[in-house]
Formats: structure tokens, C-alpha cells, sequence
């Protein structure tokens, strides 16, 4: 985990805080969530990204789209 400082208005930081306790969480997993939270709408505009880096396989079991269009030759 990185550690890392923001500076926000007295007023956000006490509403906040204020969040936080009634959650029963810590004030940095409230940002933490938070943060989740919207880098996940990020993504629902782009659906896809869910799938990135899930393909496993050896660089040699790698195609083109050639390949998966007109079929590998043997």
C-alpha cells in the first residue's frame, strides 16, 4: 500500500470524518472507498477494461487477427 497526503477544505474534511464514524470506518478507508468507487464508473464507460490483462498464455500461444479471421497455418 502507498502512502500518500491530500489537503482538502475543513469543511469536507469534517463532513467527512463525520461519514467515517457513522460507517464505522477509518477516515482512510472512506478514501480508499471512495476512491474505488469512482475509478470503477471510470471503467463502466468502458466495459472492456475488466478484461485487460486476464489472457494468459506463453508469447508463442499469441495471435493476430489474421490468425483467429483465416485460421492459423499448421
Amino acid at each position: 500500500m502507498i502512502r500518500t497526503q491530500i489537503s482538502v477544505d475543513e469543511h469536507v474534511y469534517k463532513r467527512a470524518k463525520d461519514v467515517a464514524y457513522r460507517r464505522g470506518i477509518s477516515l482512510a478507508e472512506l478514501v480508499r472507498r471512495s476512491l474505488a468507487e469512482t475509478l470503477s464508473r471510470e471503467d463502466a464507460g468502458r466495459p472492456w477494461m475488466a478484461y485487460v490483462g486476464t489472457m494468459g498464455g506463453q508469447p508463442e500461444d499469441s495471435c493476430t487477427v489474421d490468425d483467429v479471421l483465416y485460421g492459423r497455418d499448421p
